[in-house]
């Protein structure tokens, strides 16, 4: 039996004392292969399809989840931006292996800034404009956080409906899907 007068009291490090990338974003790495199971999973040849008029097409879509780690690479590479005229470029991203090999690669890259983020960069403030007007601004990593990796996990829903509704299987994202599941009975 250990006698608790001579045991040591467990110590912890202070949260300014850790990295950035521990406490801000310990999910970045299961996000990240989730959106690349469903990246994996959108059909060649059907990129013009859309589940409604004002739906972007699966090309589009599955290009715009597939480049999305790059607007978080942005934030953490430049202190602001300006989109004049608004809007992203249009993807020349039309295949899913290549969809695949340009999420690869911006994932290495954004794996690699957030691992590297020190606590001064990831509250520094970052601003995106359109036409010269603020349109956001805050801490860098709270953006890097909502317009990374939740506006990845959006996009990364709303296309597994769009290939839900192809027929395609969904792999899980947080625990098995229902195509992950075998039928009761």
């Amino acid at each position: 039996m250990t006698d608790p007068s001579t045991t040591q009291p467990a110590t912890t490090t202070p949260a300014t004392e850790r990295a950035p990338a521990a406490l801000l974003f310990p999910d970045l790495d299961a996000e990240l292969e989730a959106t690349r199971r469903i990246l994996e999973r959108v059909p060649d040849g059907q990129d013009d399809w859309r589940p409604h008029e004002k739906s972007m097409t699966l090309g589009e879509l599955a290009s715009h989840v597939a480049e999305l780690p790059g607007f978080a690479v942005m934030m953490l590479t430049q202190d602001e931006v300006d989109f004049d005229p608004p809007g992203p470029s249009p993807s020349k991203l039309q295949t899913t292996a290549e969809r695949l090999a340009t999420f690869e690669k911006l994932s290495g890259e954004l794996r690699d800034l957030i691992g590297g983020l020190t606590w001064d960069r990831a509250f520094g403030e970052w601003q995106m404009r359109i036409g010269g007007k603020v349109v956001l601004s805050g801490a860098r990593a709270e953006l890097v956080r909502r317009m990374g990796l939740t506006h990845i996990a959006h996009h990364r829903a709303q296309l597994g409906v769009y290939l839900r509704l192809l027929g395609v299987p969904i792999p899980g994202s947080y625990g098995p899907s229902a195509d992950d599941v075998p039928p009761r009975g």
